[in-house]
């Protein structure tokens, strides 16, 4: 498995929560509920990826994880938030195109980045609660025992709990700065450049080829 601080530092996926009013608020509880689940679902299927990885392959593993990837993150919304204002303009088969894209780029991301295990643990600390959701507190241990905080923002979802956003280190939202990524493209080649960028680099991941 790849360094965490690189990973998540390097292909961060979601787009800014403050437009979605979404703010922490503090008091943390203890980690219950089915946010906390959700979270765990994600943790165990990575854990299970990454015990496979080398014999499953960079498809394989994508193959397993681009399911539990459209369960457990609200694509729909963390699309519309990554396109912004212009997400009203665009026309139904954009938005499930752009919407598919970003869902099968996210699974490539996560199969290209949880690869191979050795001895890692990744585990749910608690809760927080939030406007409109909550925030599940998490960490990531690596093999050498250096842990990695990574907070997840919760949507609820008529009775499931989504992810909308993820905090590396618990303030810095992978959100924004994919919103920041989709406008360069957006201003240079479009909605149909977005959709075959996204399509592309998923293509290259789950080939196991990297970006």
């Amino acid at each position: 498995m790849r360094g965490l601080t690189k990973r998540y530092g390097r292909v961060p996926f979601y787009a800014a929560v403050l437009a979605a009013g979404l703010a922490l608020a503090p008091g943390a509880v203890r980690a219950e509920g089915t946010g906390a689940n959700t979270v765990r679902t994600l943790y165990s299927t990575l854990l299970e990826v990454m015990r496979n990885g080398p014999t499953l392959g960079a498809h394989g593993r994508y193959m397993q994880l681009e399911p539990i990837v459209g369960q457990v993150f609200d694509i729909p919304l963390m699309t519309r938030l990554a396109v912004g204002p212009g997400w009203a303009a665009l026309d139904a088969a954009q938005q499930q195109q752009v919407t598919q894209a970003f869902k099968r780029y996210i699974a490539a991301v996560y199969a290209e980045r949880f690869d191979s295990y050795s001895g890692e643990r990744m585990q749910v600390t608690g809760e927080q609660p939030s406007t409109g959701g909550q925030i599940v507190l998490s960490e990531i241990v690596k093999a050498n025992g250096t842990p990695v905080h990574i907070n997840y923002l919760m949507r609820q979802s008529g009775d499931n709990w989504q992810i909308a956003d993820v905090y590396l280190d618990g303030t810095i939202s992978e959100l924004a700065t994919r919103r920041s990524e989709f406008a360069s493209i957006l201003r240079s080649q479009g909605i149909n450049g977005l959709i075959a960028t996204l399509n592309a680099k998923a293509d290259t991941l789950a080939a196991g080829s990297t970006s």
